[in-house]
């Protein structure tokens, strides 16, 4: 009887055990944020690493960021950065940093052990800085108060090439008032509904890393486009 309980029980154990292993690896392997890509470098000089920290993922949950870890120095001499784009549980997407020759933990992103992120249409654009500013673009005008004109649609096609590029009548393919200094105006819309007015004068670079879907260009051209008034009111 008693070896009948004993095999009995070493039986329930063998079936209840995988179970028990997948729940425990299925909770291990569940963080809260899905990464979409992962960029190594510095701001001027990075490479995309998601291959290799997808890689790295599957075999250890924690590992360092270093130019071993990803077979590549972008910018020598200069301490690294590794930067994790990803997504969290609300839809808000978040940067997580960890200079070089610190530890990387997995705990926080899910499917960390499983590599299956960063590879589909969560894919994030490769920027290091990201495209999501604080800033939604409504309208861009540019020239003078006297005399301008609306750049939306110019701003848009130049967004979705370049991130910096200068302010000037060859860029926005005109003139507007001859022998005065231009102006870029973009409006937009902050992330408490504050409306802003971002001014770029004639030569200056215009930088996108303030607004939002910057390099998309999916702004301006619907019931958010702004009114035209060069002044901000509408």
């Amino acid at each position: 009887m008693r070896t009948r309980l004993t095999l009995l029980l070493m039986l329930a154990m063998l079936l209840f055990l995988p179970g028990t292993a997948r729940a425990q690896h299925h909770g291990h392997d569940a963080g809260e944020y899905v990464i979409l890509s992962a960029q190594y470098g510095t701001e001027h000089h990075h490479v995309d690493v998601t291959q290799r920290l997808r890689e790295g993922a599957r075999r250890d949950r924690m590992f360092r960021a270093s130019n071993e870890t990803f077979g590549v120095d972008p910018d020598r001499g200069r301490v690294k950065t590794l930067r994790i784009f990803a997504r969290g549980p609300r839809g808000r997407e978040e940067v997580f940093e960890y200079r070089e020759g610190s530890l990387i933990d997995g705990s926080l992103f899910r499917g960390w052990d499983r590599g299956d992120w960063g590879n589909g249409r969560e894919r994030w654009s490769g920027r290091w800085n990201g495209d999501e500013g604080e800033f939604l673009i409504l309208g861009a005008h540019y020239g003078t108060r006297h005399h301008h004109v609306d750049v939306t649609q110019r701003l848009r096609e130049l967004a979705k090439r370049d991130r910096v590029f200068p302010a000037n009548n060859s860029t926005f393919g005109g003139d507007p008032d001859r022998g005065r200094k231009k102006t870029l105006r973009i409006y937009a819309r902050g992330p408490r509904g504050v409306e802003e007015i971002f001014e770029f004068r004639e030569g200056s670079p215009v930088d996108g890393s303030r607004f939002r879907g910057w390099e998309r260009g999916d702004w301006g051209h619907d019931r958010e486009a702004w009114s035209g008034h060069w002044d901000g009111k509408r």
